[in-house]
């Protein structure tokens, strides 16, 4: 009987997963960071520093383009002529080491910023030079817990670099779009997908929350798509406003629970939860 029990158990488990991540739960604008005139057509990233209480918002493209620092309530705080530095893709914030972080274009490596007293960003100190990503516009994701910086490749799978030395470790394979896999056959289908034509070819996203660790941004569908890191498969998808600016390239982003699109024409990181 008890055999029984948690036969069906874990049934109504795994049908729970798939029901939830047929369901698209809708996105509301919680709040913007508006970035200054500058350099730079595309945002590279959005970063919360939980210790300066602080969002950090860059452009892509140059080291002389822009950088904005926000208060937690967007406000900008940085002068208007503040700058990246380094030719910034991903951002993220460091835990352990306490300070941020980033990748950078092509083969610039990755770095880490030096802050001044008010919290903004003084100098750069370089980590690790070289092509320590899939693509040269290749944005990371970083998991504090593992100490690993996850990037999208161009076959729809998660390459996984090493945070302590920029190696290379390993592949995952994620199964875009789809909450479960029916036959083997099914998984060689994944070959077959041209992950240009639906999703952010850039950009991957880390949440950090068990289940859901991963996220892709379908454009065509106009939503955010989370997958179990473990399993590869959907878990859950929410939806974005009809006029969100749902980019197909860059311009996208995660951090403090919030999920950030960066409207061009507006010049405008416009936050989602």
């Amino acid at each position: 009987m008890k055999t029984i029990s948690l036969a069906l158990a874990a049934v109504l488990s795994v049908s729970a997963t798939m029901a939830d991540a047929q369901a698209v739960k809708p996105l509301k604008k919680v709040m913007e960071l508006i970035m200054p005139e500058g350099g730079g057509a595309n945002g590279a990233a959005v970063a919360w520093h939980p210790v300066q209480q602080k969002y950090y918002a860059a452009m892509a493209g140059n080291a002389t383009y822009t950088l904005g620092v926000f208060s937690a309530a967007g406000k900008l705080l940085s002068p208007e002529d503040q700058i990246t530095f380094f030719d910034i893709r991903g951002l993220w914030y460091n835990p352990a080491k306490k300070t941020l972080q980033m990748n950078g274009y092509n083969e610039n490596g990755w770095a880490e910023y030096k802050l001044v007293a008010k919290g903004f960003p003084d100098t750069v100190t370089t980590l690790y030079t070289g092509m320590l990503q899939p693509s040269e516009q290749s944005t990371g994701a970083f998991n504090p817990k593992e100490n690993i910086v996850y990037f999208l490749n161009d076959d729809g799978k998660l390459d996984k670099y090493s945070m302590k030395d920029g190696i290379y470790l390993d592949v995952i394979e994620l199964h875009p779009g789809k909450a479960k896999l029916v036959n083997a056959s099914q998984e060689e289908d994944h070959d077959e997908i041209d992950l240009l034509e639906n999703y952010n070819k850039s950009t991957v996203i880390f949440t950090g929350t068990t289940g859901t660790e991963i996220g892709l941004l379908n454009h065509a569908e106009n939503q955010i798509e989370l997958y179990n890191i473990k399993t590869g498969l959907l878990t859950k998808k929410f939806s974005f406003p009809a006029d969100a600016p749902v980019p197909q390239f860059l311009n996208f982003s995660y951090t403090n629970g919030i999920y950030w699109l960066f409207d061009k024409e507006a010049r405008t990181w416009k936050g989602y939860k």
